[in-house]
């Protein structure tokens, strides 16, 4: 049987060398290309998805599926893995770090029949390494999540929100009478999971997030205690595997209030 706590300090030195190999010194450059899906793609994306491919399945030999592939090749990747895969953004947040603002990351999450058992995403600007195992807990840079449990009235919360994918009446709606105090929208979504588990953001809500963006960060804040659902679903890890879209808080009570409110607004 798998014991995924046994590979974690494997998969966090990796991800570290290979973000300062490969990331950093590109960081800045500004040098890009533009995908198909208008996205955007850099000579660090593809260096550092080749580097963890490699490093990863040193590490436990399974598939291994990046954002930077094919839909066709990631479908495959999926079908042939559900034993066990490793999924990876190479850089979550590639805008942010063509334009210099730092706050991007690298995810890195173990999967097994559709549920992620070990995330790690590191921001090496910040070289905050947030971990979790399932089960287990999750950390930063060692320390247990969240660093704090102050939990605040709804109406002075701050929320981490991505507006451009909602639909239908909620971004009217959170525009003009929103339940919290305050919100943001920093471009990474993998690191927003983190902040929301560390409790700097104390809800989150986002349209549509591909896998690669929720397998590691889900995990990471579940395993620090926050609840999480779908736009469609109570159950967050059974709803469509590949866009999915995201209603998260870390206190159980305020998720409780955010969901109901969020859900009465759709």
């Amino acid at each position: 049987m798998l014991d995924p706590e046994r590979y974690l300090p494997a998969v966090c030195d990796l991800v570290r060398t290979v973000a300062h190999r490969e990331i950093m010194p590109r960081f800045l450059s500004g040098q890009y290309a533009r995908k198909v899906d208008g996205s955007l793609l850099t000579e660090a994306d593809l260096a550092t998805q080749s580097a963890l491919i490699e490093g990863l399945t040193r590490i436990i030999h399974f598939p291994v599926m990046g954002e930077e592939m094919s839909k066709e090749e990631q479908q495959r990747l999926w079908q042939a893995g559900d034993s066990g895969l490793w999924c990876l953004d190479p850089i979550d947040g590639t805008t942010n770090f063509i334009h210099g603002l730092p706050y991007f990351a690298t995810s890195v999450a173990l999967m097994q029949h559709g549920r992620s058992v070990l995330g790690v995403i590191y921001n090496p600007v910040s070289n905050e390494l947030f971990s979790a195992v399932a089960g287990k807990g999750a950390w930063l840079n060692g320390q247990p999540l969240p660093l704090k449990r102050h939990v605040p009235r709804m109406c002075d919360a701050i929320a981490g929100v991505e507006i451009k994918w909602l639909s239908g009446k909620l971004p009217a709606r959170l525009m003009s009478v929103a339940p919290y105090g305050s919100q943001r929208n920093l471009g990474a979504s993998t690191l927003d999971w983190c902040y929301v588990a560390a409790g700097r953001f104390d809800l989150y809500l986002h349209g549509g997030q591909k896998l690669w963006d929720y397998a590691a960060g889900a995990l990471i804040l579940q395993e620090a205690g926050g609840c999480m659902s779908t736009l469609q679903s109570p159950q967050f890890w059974q709803d469509v595997v590949w866009t999915r879209s995201a209603v998260a808080a870390l206190d159980p009570g305020l998720f409780e209030t955010w969901q109901k409110w969020v859900w009465a607004n759709r």
